[in-house]
């Protein structure tokens, strides 16, 4: 088994394990399947839990795509993959819950590899995981980035603050001057030595599930009314925002004529925009404000 089969493999594991972890924490709904093939190239998995007792809307997909020529996004700094043909295997999340409380969370790992003339000239891994909350709790956020730091720890001692700024700076919203949430880990290009860069995407891959299931368990319950709903459904614009303008990965997938429903599966099924919206000051509303900044959370 060569390397990327090795990947691949372990992804559609991760995907599978990630799947089961998530019926079980909703209790409800099962996820579904719809199996693709893209013309160009590799095909994937995508599949969507909807309506259950915890989420709204659960995607997550596992795709293994090829082509002869990258797009734009891809290739414009990359001078080494003109005229090579590429192949990139995934595996993409996004939750949306119903309540307010429980915040939205996304994550990503990925592996790239090109050849020219049956060489590889570039291959690289990529991925992470960030955290979305409309109210906030403290020990939440303590916590996921504790779970960051922690599965960083082996990699060396700069791994999770040089990540976790990454993070940071990716998920920002330049129009907006704030960022989509309070971060996590964020990676590209990383192509060190295969073995140690692979056993920190499978930490990252299962790291995710350790920090988001114990904050599923502990808001999941939460009571909440309309005003609630109204301002999760107001802030979900930001991620459909982000999504649209600056993610790569969506940028990369329709460019490189990907499937839109599986590139799109991110965004959330219900959401709302109101013009000049301001929180009332003091309120948990206002609060979030604080949160959508840079910060050290375990300082």
């Amino acid at each position: 088994m060569n390397e990327f089969e090795r990947v691949r493999d372990y992804l559609t594991g991760l995907q599978d394990r990630i799947c089961t972890a998530i019926e079980s924490a909703d209790g409800q709904a099962r996820f579904a399947e719809d199996l693709w093939q893209r013309a160009e190239g590799g095909g994937g998995r995508t599949r969507i839990l909807r309506d259950g007792a915890v989420f709204e809307q659960a995607g997550i997909g596992f795709s293994d795509v090829a082509g002869t020529r990258l797009p734009p996004s891809a290739s414009a700094h990359r001078p080494e993959l003109a005229g090579a043909t590429w192949r990139a295997c995934g595996v993409s999340l996004v939750f949306h819950p119903h309540n307010p409380y429980l915040p939205t969370t996304h994550a990503n790992v990925r592996y790239f590899q090109a050849e020219r003339d049956g060489v590889t000239v570039a291959a690289w891994f990529g991925g992470g995981f960030d955290l979305t909350p409309f109210y906030p709790f403290d020990e939440d956020v303590r916590h996921w980035h504790q779970v960051a730091a922690d599965l960083c720890a082996p990699f060396g001692a700069t791994r999770y603050a040089e990540h976790k700024h990454w993070c940071d700076e990716y998920f920002f919203l330049k129009h907006r001057n704030e960022t989509r949430g309070v971060g996590g880990l964020f990676f590209d290009d990383l192509h060190g030595d295969f073995e140690t860069d692979f056993a920190y995407l499978q930490a990252v891959g299962q790291g995710f599930l350790d920090a988001y299931l114990p904050i599923v368990q502990r808001r999941k319950d939460t009571p909440y009314g309309e005003r609630e709903r109204e301002f999760q459904l107001y802030r979900r614009g930001r991620y459909v925002e982000f999504n649209l303008v600056y993610d790569r990965g969506t940028l990369f997938g329709l460019q490189s004529g990907g499937r839109s429903e599986s590139i799109l599966m991110s965004l959330p099924p219900r959401v709302r925009w109101e013009y000049g919206f301001q929180p009332e000051a003091g309120s948990d509303e206002a609060r979030l404000a604080q949160y959508l900044v840079p910060r050290d959370w375990l300082g």
